[in-house]
């Protein structure tokens, strides 16, 4: 499943690419900021941004995120379960 959903992303980050290539020579930036080169100012900076959330999805950095979050959240309770632990000792001894 989780193949299946990389290939997905590879086959429309490759699709974005060539998108991205066969149209930026075609793109005149060239003649000051008129409506057409607005465009496609927006459009190259629309397709990169596409690229780049496939590159994210791809490379798993959501993955090493989730991972390390996750490893902050068990060291969060190993320190409560801590503090428990002192408090209800320091009662017993009081």
């Amino acid at each position: 499943m989780k193949r299946l959903k990389k290939a997905k992303h590879v086959i429309y980050l490759l699709i974005a690419l060539s998108m991205l290539v066969i149209a930026l020579p075609r793109i005149s930036f060239a003649g000051g900021m008129d409506w057409v080169n607005i465009f496609g100012i927006v459009w190259v900076l629309f397709s990169l941004l596409i690229i780049g959330a496939h590159l994210h999805f791809i490379l798993g950095v959501d993955e090493e995120k989730k991972r390390a979050l996750e490893a902050v959240r068990r060291a969060k309770l190993r320190q409560w379960e801590m503090k428990l632990v002192d408090k209800q000792e320091q009662s017993k001894s009081v």
